[in-house]
């Protein structure tokens, strides 16, 4: 190529970069589009195998960028050096070629080879220390089961048995204590699924009828958002969960509160009349689920919900109890203590009020978004099994009163 097309290619290209960076300059653009600490980065990690795998990806980025620099530099000499500079030389029979130079072809071997070596070394030690608990460890190591389904995740604890029940089971959000190493078995029920918390470790493959597993460490009490890595029906998008880290003090505190059975809130006899229905009804398909206040500080939105809703209704909430059973929601949702029957293979709904969202991480779980959930399940999570297997197989119509009360009652199970 001709010097002068070269540098009109240039060109072009450097205009565009710079009209592109310029957008990102106007007034209303959002410039935390190039921020990279978002609530699943990579590169704002918190725990050490996220820790170990950025510093590959480090070191990778280093080695790269010194073998561009190289290329590049080498490729502008030859630009410019051997550059046809009259009219004459543009038509000039090339040089006699000849066989490489050995010193300069060895030499550019045994570089490659080094850069090689250079991210290998640190690789091959993540490897290791991220495929399991390191030995030291592992005596400290806490245990939980992961268990994917089409579209959420339920988490048993095996070593929190509940006399008569088995382990206990929560669905989508997956509280660990901080500080301490948990070593998470994975299994996939229907297809093959993928779990991944950015902030605190790397993906791993949950495959139906194999045993995997994966281990991770939170370095301190916080909220982190995960989410399945791997292609799996309708909803992979919003197949969403959270896991939330907290101190020795507070997790045995929740472990204490989940091993109760559902918070019966006190009895009063059920009225049939209600206040017309006062949530939000012109929900958009993709409308965000989330409210300032839980984007501000989710932990602390987390620690919220662990209390009674303020302003209860224990009549709404007996209205909604009834409800629960009339619509036929205990044949697949369980909430220990009150409605015992359930199924493995739909989320444990004992202590559904004091999760932060709902729909497997997709909404906050609020009385806005749990009544949109109620009201449009098929629209919030298209092809979940409740819209498919409880509304159209069942027959199943909600009237505005109803939601209003089964929003009471879910908001309730604290």
């Amino acid at each position: 190529m001709r010097l002068t097309s070269l540098l009109t290619t240039t060109a072009r290209w450097g205009r565009a970069a710079l009209a592109l960076g310029g957008l990102a300059l106007l007034p209303g653009c959002d410039l935390n589009f190039w921020r990279m600490d978002g609530p699943q980065s990579t590169i704002d990690v918190a725990g050490p195998v996220a820790r170990s795998q950025l510093m590959v990806f480090y070191v990778t980025c280093w080695v790269t960028l010194v073998i561009f620099i190289i290329v590049a530099s080498v490729l502008a000499y030859a630009t410019v050096k051997f550059k046809a500079r009259t009219a004459a030389d543009e038509h000039a029979e090339p040089p006699a070629q000849a066989h490489g130079n050995p010193l300069i072809e060895l030499g550019l071997i045994g570089a490659s080879v080094f850069a090689l070596v250079i991210i290998a070394v640190p690789t091959l030690k993540a490897i290791w220390f991220t495929y399991d608990v390191p030995v030291g460890e592992k005596a400290n190591a806490y245990t939980v089961n992961a268990t994917a389904y089409q579209w959420w995740f339920r988490f048993d604890y095996p070593a929190e048995q509940i006399e008569g029940v088995g382990p206990l089971t929560t669905s989508n959000e997956l509280v660990i204590p901080a500080g301490r190493p948990v070593r998470i078995n994975l299994r996939a029920m229907d297809v093959i699924h993928s779990f991944w918390v950015p902030k605190l470790a790397g993906k791993v493959d949950m495959i139906p009828n194999r045993g995997n597993f994966i281990w991770l460490q939170a370095d301190a009490p916080g909220y982190f958002w995960g989410q399945c890595a791997e292609y799996c029906g309708d909803s992979h998008a919003v197949m969403r969960f959270r896991v939330i880290a907290l101190g020795p003090k507070d997790f045995n505190d929740w472990l204490n509160r989940e091993m109760a059975p559902a918070r019966q809130v006190a009895a009063v006899k059920p009225t049939v009349q209600f206040a017309s229905y006062t949530f939000k009804t012109d929900w958009k398909r993709n409308e965000y689920g989330y409210s300032g206040r839980y984007d501000a500080n989710p932990l602390q939105a987390w620690r919220v919900k662990q209390e009674p809703e303020p302003n209860e209704d224990p009549a709404l909430v007996a209205r909604g109890r009834e409800l629960f059973k009339d619509k036929t929601c205990f044949s697949c949702h369980k909430v220990r203590g009150q409605h015992d029957v359930g199924s493995p293979a739909y989320p444990d709904l004992t202590h559904v009020g004091s999760r932060t969202t709902i729909a497997a991480g997709l909404l906050e779980n609020n009385a806005d978004q749990l009544a949109r959930w109620l009201s449009h399940p098929d629209e919030v999570k298209p092809g979940n099994k409740m819209y498919l297997s409880g509304y159209l197989a069942n027959n199943i119509r909600l009237t505005r009163d109803d939601i209003t009360a089964l929003v009471a009652y879910l908001q309730s199970l604290k």
